[in-house]
């Protein structure tokens, strides 16, 4: 892994040749009669044709072989990965997971595929408009066999274990407290080097965008300098056992075989690529003189509806920062939501609830259940001295927040046995502060 290279950007017009294959792109146009190194053109469309300009997502990929060549396609086992929203009944309840179990490499061999687990999700693949929320938890490589989601996006979030993913463009080394994208359609394996956990979050039908920054002015949040595609890498294998095309499609598992590697492109240019970013890039917006901004200052990437300002999901970050607001109650305020949260910790405490919430564990506070702060966090941050301090050093905490009212799957109710069943007690301890005879100080 050492070694590997990047380009630097958000949704550029990148273009790169593995170094090994000089002039591998054809000069001046697309589709040339005969490619250079007798290569195949092949077009990656990430959007419609005639989507506006901004909006056009294509990557031209130059390959040893076209990806049509393969046997069909067969229906395949989905283990723990589902569309299905109606398995069990709608639960409004707080709920909280402790970390999800990781198996161990002495008693299963589990990689990336084998160990997705989809924990909510609402909407519809068919229709292109959705989200899922996926963990996953494996200790192997995937070894001669790729990934390919026909159904929309997988913004992965590793929290333990680093992975290496080799795609159709290259690869990238992704570690905790970075993120990548993988954008549909494109085919991708990934190498783990231990016992490994992640998050994912799926969307279907809308592709992740920076958020607009609008009164911040021109930079800040993530910037697009920071976000990186990989270069150009190829391997020209024979695999006469037979390579595995894992299709997701229509929420289901699909395989077909193959006996070449499908990680042949020599060169490619285009818009429409994976990306990696590193959050302790993140510039963190905060209020700096009274108040408990809203989370949405925190916003990474977002995934737009058709409704202006409303998204099928959000990724909001908790990184460290100063907190210096003065006659405020600092943490999170309590609240009643019109959006879907779900949270994950990757290491350290998060502020409204030091105890319980665990890295690589979860929550979800659906649409209008309420929440916020602890009673330890309540009564702790109504007295404390405020001063300027170091808010949730060492830690990052994420939230995946969507419009859309999400249903939990079996698997996160029940088969997983991590959900945490005294999470509403953390709120019992709260008691009343109200007195009837209470006077504004004189000032």
């Amino acid at each position: 892994m050492a070694g590997l290279k990047y380009m630097s950007g958000f949704g550029n017009e990148f273009s790169s040749e593995d170094p090994r294959c000089p002039g591998a792109l054809p000069e001046g146009q697309n589709t040339p009669q005969v490619c250079p190194y007798g290569l195949y053109a092949e077009q990656l469309s990430g959007s419609a044709f005639t989507c506006p300009r901004p909006a056009n997502k294509r990557s031209w990929l130059y390959r040893i072989l076209p990806s049509v060549k393969h046997k069909p396609f067969t229906l395949v086992p989905c283990g723990n990965l589902t569309e299905n929203w109606n398995e069990v009944e709608p639960d409004p309840n707080q709920l909280r997971w402790l970390p999800f179990t990781v198996p161990k490499s002495t008693e299963k061999k589990v990689d990336f595929v084998a160990g997705l687990h989809t924990i909510c999700g609402a909407g519809d693949t068919k229709s292109r408009n959705g989200i899922a929320i996926h963990v996953y938890t494996c200790n192997s490589s995937m070894i001669d066999r790729c990934f390919n989601n026909s159904d929309g996006d997988f913004l992965i979030v590793p929290q333990q274990g680093e992975i290496l993913i080799t795609t159709e463009f290259g690869k990238m080394k992704v570690e905790p407290n970075e993120i990548c994208v993988i954008q549909q359609g494109m085919r991708f394996s990934v190498d783990v080097f231990g016992e490994t956990r992640g998050y994912i979050l799926e969307v279907y039908g809308s592709h992740f965008e920076l958020p607009d920054l609008g009164p911040i002015g021109a930079n800040g949040l993530a910037n697009p300098r920071d976000f990186l595609c990989p270069v150009a890498w190829y391997e020209d294998r024979k695999v006469a056992t037979g390579y595995t095309i894992i299709n997701k499609y229509q929420g289901k598992l699909f395989a077909c075989q193959q006996d070449f590697s499908p990680f042949n492109v020599v060169a490619w240019h285009g818009n429409y690529t994976p990306y990696k970013y590193n959050l302790k890039n993140f510039m963190v917006i905060n209020c700096v003189a009274f108040d408990h901004a809203d989370p949405s200052i925190f916003t990474v990437l977002t995934a737009k509806t058709t409704r202006p300002g409303v998204a099928i999901a959000d990724f909001v970050i908790f990184p460290p920062r100063w907190g210096v607001a003065d006659h405020t109650f600092r943490p999170p305020y309590y609240h009643r939501n019109c959006m879907s949260e779900f949270m994950g910790l990757i290491h350290g405490h998060y502020e409204a609830k030091e105890e319980g919430f665990q890295p690589g564990g979860a929550s979800l506070h659906s649409i209008m259940t309420p929440h916020g702060p602890d009673a330890d966090c309540f009564e702790k941050n109504t007295t404390a001295e405020l001063k300027p301090e170091r808010v949730a050093e060492g830690t990052m905490a994420f939230m995946f927040e969507s419009s859309f009212s999400m249903a939990v799957t079996k698997w996160g109710l029940q088969t997983c046995q991590k959900l945490d069943k005294s999470y509403y007690q953390c709120w019992e301890p709260l008691c009343s502060h109200f007195n009837p005879n209470w006077k504004p100080s004189k000032k």
